[in-house]
C-alpha cells in the first residue's frame, strides 16, 4: 500500500521543475538573463561563421560547416523561444517547462557563483542517477542475453530485446542532461552586474 500511495504523489521530476520555476534570478535588477544569453549565442555563432569564411577551406567544406552552425542556431532558437518550447512539450520532445529550463541553464552557466554551487551539484546528481540506472539496465540486459539469448522473457515480454529498448527509452532527467548542449564559452558568457553578483553571494533577500 505504501508503494501505491507513493505513486499518487508528485514525482521527483515535477518537484524539481517547480523548484526551478521559483528561482528568482532570470530577470532581476534590469538584468534579463534570457535576452543577454540569446545575444551572446548569436555573437558566438556569427564569429564562428566569420572564422570559417576566413579559413583555408574549400567552398564545400565551408558550406557544410556553416550549415552545421545554422543548425545549432535553430536549436538555440527553438529552446529559447517559449512558444516553440511549449510546442516541443506538446509533441513529447521535451518535458521540462520553459521557465524551469531557463533556470537550469542559468545555474549551469553561473555555477561558480556561491549560491548556485549546491543547485548545480543537485542537478548533476540527478543526471548521474539516470546514468547509473541506465548502466544497471544495460548490465541486466547483458546478463539476460547470456542466460536466455533471444528467448521470450518472463511475463511474455520480448526478453533481451525488450530490455535493450528500455536502456535509452526510460530515462527520467534527460532534459537536465541536455542543458549541457546549451553551454557557451566562458568568453561569451554575459557579465553579471555587481548587484546580481552580490545576490548570488548569499546576500539575496
Amino acid at each position: 500500500f505504501e508503494i501505491l500511495n507513493l505513486e499518487e504523489e508528485e514525482s521527483l521530476f515535477s518537484l524539481v521543475e517547480k523548484w526551478l520555476e521559483r528561482i528568482p534570478f532570470l530577470n532581476v535588477d534590469d538584468f534579463d538573463f534570457i535576452k543577454k544569453y540569446e545575444l551572446a549565442v548569436n555573437e558566438m555563432l556569427e564569429k564562428e561563421i566569420k572564422e570559417i569564411n576566413l579559413a583555408d577551406l574549400n567552398e564545400q567544406d565551408k558550406v557544410l560547416r556553416i550549415r552545421m552552425i545554422e543548425g545549432n542556431r535553430k536549436y538555440f532558437e527553438r529552446v529559447l523561444d517559449e512558444c516553440q518550447h511549449n510546442e516541443a512539450i506538446t509533441k513529447g520532445e521535451t518535458r521540462l517547462s520553459y521557465k524551469a529550463t531557463m533556470s537550469a541553464l542559468l545555474i549551469n552557466l553561473y555555477r561558480d557563483q556561491p549560491i548556485l554551487h549546491l543547485p548545480y551539484q543537485f542537478l548533476r546528481s540527478l543526471v548521474e542517477l539516470d546514468h547509473k540506472i541506465s548502466s544497471w539496465r544495460f548490465r541486466h540486459m547483458q546478463m539476460v542475453e547470456k542466460m536466455l539469448g533471444q528467448k521470450i522473457g518472463t511475463g511474455g515480454s520480448a526478453g533481451q530485446e525488450y530490455l535493450k529498448q528500455t536502456v535509452d527509452r526510460h530515462k527520467f532527467f534527460t532534459d537536465f542532461a541536455n542543458i549541457a548542449t546549451l553551454t557557451i564559452s566562458r568568453s561569451y558568457l554575459p557579465e553579471l552586474p555587481l548587484s546580481i553578483k552580490e545576490k548570488l553571494g548569499f546576500s539575496y533577500k
